[in-house]
């Protein structure tokens, strides 16, 4: 987790919240989902928004074995995979976002989707690892990863995992450039479950094509398939 998120703010209220400047082709996103393109802030350029696939470019989206290991990066092997180290030590970028989504799983087949947001309903960052790779046909492609951690015990009734949101205060540290791995491993750390609030949401927020303002609103719990259920 996550697997899929929220960005709905306007422009204006992204660039006031982040104080970084965004093109004009942001579009708020009630769905971003792996190998779309989406607004990061990278520690290369701090001031400005960049617009990087998440996971994987669309040429590579295809091949799902390899799309669902590069969306998030575990805490845990951050120091352990050379990869992982090198991009924690050099590319490291700030997600913006305003929920994030997780299934419950009802039953042996039956997810039922939910979205987490902050109590206050404001935007927020999850720390994420940016990656520059040339594609077969020459073109620069420019990607991100979410970095997970240990869920918190509001999240962790639905996945053990959950994005790494930093406080205000520790974003720009998480663009520093001084800062060693260990520091910034310390400012991976689960969000205050008090902090959060959650709700079921419709399902058709299970296909990655739809993108609906009704997709980030309250509805009655329903599994994947559009049944009513009920659970504790």
């Amino acid at each position: 987790m996550p697997e899929r998120y929220s960005i709905c703010c306007s422009k204006n209220e992204l660039e006031a919240r982040l104080k970084v400047e965004l093109l004009d082709n942001y579009g708020p996103r009630y769905n971003a989902a792996p190998s779309q393109l989406l607004p990061v802030v990278t520690n290369e350029d701090p001031k400005g928004f960049s617009f990087f696939y998440w996971g994987i470019s669309p040429k590579w989206a295809k091949n799902r074995k390899i799309s669902n290991k590069l969306i998030n990066a575990d805490k845990q092997q951050l120091l352990e995979k050379p990869s992982y180290r090198r991009a924690l030590n050099a590319r490291r970028c700030l997600v913006p976002a305003d929920g994030f989504y997780g299934w419950k799983l009802i039953g042996k087949k039956s997810r039922v989707p939910h979205r987490f947001f902050l109590n206050n309903h404001e935007i927020f960052c999850m720390a994420g690892l940016w990656e520059e790779y040339q594609e077969e046909d020459g073109d620069i492609v420019h990607t991100f990863s979410v970095i997970t951690t240990a869920a918190n015990e509001l999240v962790n009734d639905i996945s053990p995992s959950m994005p790494a949101i930093l406080s205000k205060e520790n974003e720009s540290k998480w663009l520093d450039n001084q800062l060693s791995g260990e520091e910034l491993l310390d400012l991976l750390v689960p969000y205050p479950a008090e902090s959060m609030g959650i709700y079921t949401v419709s399902p058709i927020i299970n296909s990655p094509q739809s993108d609906l303002p009704s997709m980030v609103k309250p509805v009655p719990p329903a599994d994947q398939f559009g049944n009513y259920t009920l659970f504790n």
